[in-house]
């Protein structure tokens, strides 16, 4: 896929998967970080940076990011955020949010000017100047100028934040608001200089596959179609099984499990008159617990992810096993970490991460002859927007409930789900249920995504239509649901 932030993805992959070869070669030593440092910045010329000696220091920080660790010691002590700042790298961004243009006629009205109520703005020879230490960016003067000579340049980190958790400090560096932060990772790939990245586990999942232990891969129903038409589940479980996993399962299977439990919860609910959200996406999760506690506790359904229901599933019948989901989602690696939810995936990698660990194998992604299938086709389509509260409705309607009267608000992207959830909190949310998607398109379209969602969409098409018919209900009738929880609390029944 080519994005705006490509050579930084290839960089930032590149670390990985030297990171990842040298824990496959028990090769960590306590030097290897100047060794790799080297290796990857050879010199004696930059080739992204100011110098060497800036990129050098940004590959130190990537290699801690890459340990599961902050970008700085300092930082460690001080931060549980999955999405972390790598300062050097945040410091060609413009610090004035506005500033004027060679519009600026130097016009006699002075309306920049009389305009600013903070005294950030002054005239001299040839423009007028605005002062970022005293502009309060309320926009005033940009709306007096008559020549719209005064741009207003929101950061594209700030601009992707879809909860006002990234400011900035007096030297214009990105600071991320833990407390504001929901772990969506929308800012990671709006950075045009790679400044904000996300800690990554690969390590911890080597050590733990060298070391013997059943480790088993949970691949997120978004997978299909993120490597093309040829590459199928089955593809990518003899990929993995290749590289030293035990076994891989879809989680469209948990698709399923969820899909049946909040069913049971939204026919509740809907005797009850209350109205709900779902709990699949985490950083929709974050979103309430963050910025709508009321909702969090009142109207958020009480079942767990199709991640954590697999994981569940999966160390109930293997005791001792580790999981490993894979998937485009970076808010996923904080939910693995969320204390709360006990039995969740062990770890978790993003797609890039995932091809980083097959690289650091020398194993590719081929097409197989085999066929493997574990989700209805409602669990493979959670992916999609939409895709969840029509698996949950098709769940009612094999129940036996009756459906036709029921409204929905589908919400895909940071903006439709806060809308839809301050119309929740004021009583004025004229639907039942709330469908919270944190990206657009749904989890097709996360962060980590592989390829362009068009060419995403036509591979994932071409691959859902060979999946057979089986309904939800028969599908889990396969499986010891009674043994384990679908509760986020952990108990059954």
């Amino acid at each position: 896929m080519i994005t705006n932030d490509e050579g930084i993805v290839s960089f930032k992959h590149k670390v990985i998967e030297e990171v990842a070869r040298l824990a496959w070669n028990d090769e960590l030593e306590e030097d290897y970080f100047d060794k790799l440092v080297y290796k990857l910045i050879p010199g004696p010329k930059a080739s992204f940076r100011c110098c060497i000696y800036k990129e050098r220091e940004l590959v130190r920080q990537r290699i801690r990011l890459a340990l599961g660790k902050c970008p700085t010691p300092e930082k460690d002590e001080k931060s549980k955020n999955i999405v972390q700042v790598l300062d050097p790298a945040c410091d060609e961004c413009p610090i004035a949010s506005y500033v004027v243009t060679d519009n600026c006629r130097l016009c006699m009205g002075k309306a920049c000017l009389n305009s600013c109520q903070f005294g950030a703005i002054t005239i001299d020879r040839n423009r007028s100047h605005i002062d970022p230490s005293k502009c309060k960016e309320c926009g005033k003067c940009a709306a007096a100028c008559p020549y719209n000579a005064i741009a207003h340049l929101e950061r594209p980190c700030k601009k992707s934040c879809p909860t006002g958790a990234i400011t900035y400090d007096e030297d214009g560096l990105c600071m991320i608001d833990e407390e504001k932060c929901v772990q969506c990772g929308h800012c990671i790939h709006s950075c045009p200089f790679g400044a904000i990245s996300s800690r990554s586990y690969l390590v911890d999942i080597i050590k733990e596959i060298k070391a013997g232990k059943k480790v088993i891969a949970m691949c997120a129903p978004a997978t299909e179609g993120q490597f093309g038409k040829d590459i199928t589940m089955a593809s990518i479980k003899k990929a993995l099984i290749d590289m030293g996993f035990a076994d891989m399962v879809e989680v469209g299977l948990g698709g399923d499990m969820t899909a049946a439990f909040e069913a049971e919860e939204w026919t509740e609910a809907l005797k009850e008159g209350r109205k709900m959200t779902t709990s699949c996406c985490p950083a929709f999760i974050n979103m309430l617990k963050k910025h709508f506690p009321e909702q969090f506790e009142n109207n958020k359904s009480t079942t767990v992810s199709p991640m954590c229901a697999v994981s569940r599933y999966l160390k109930y019948t293997n005791p001792g096993c580790v999981t490993v989901f894979i998937g485009p989602c970076i808010a996923k690696k904080a939910e693995s970490r969320d204390e709360s939810i006990p039995d969740n995936a062990d770890y978790v990698m993003t797609y890039g991460e995932f091809r980083a660990l097959l690289r650091s194998r020398d194993i590719e992604l081929t097409p197989v002859e085999d066929e493997y299938q574990e989700a209805s086709i409602f669990g493979k389509r959670f992916a999609s927007s939409g895709g969840v509260a029509n698996a949950v409705i098709e769940c009612m309607k094999e129940n036996g409930v009756d459906t036709s009267d029921i409204k929905l608000r589908k919400c895909a992207g940071g903006a439709e789900c806060r809308q839809a959830l301050l119309l929740l909190k004021a009583g004025r949310l004229p639907e039942d249920f709330i469908e919270g998607m944190m990206c657009p398109g749904g989890c097709v379209g996360g962060p980590s995504k592989h390829m362009a969602e068009n060419e995403i969409s036509r591979a994932r098409e071409a691959l859902l239509s060979n999946a057979d018919g089986r309904n939800i209900k028969d599908n889990l009738k396969d499986y010891p649901m009674d043994k384990f929880s679908m509760y986020r609390d952990g108990h059954i029944g």
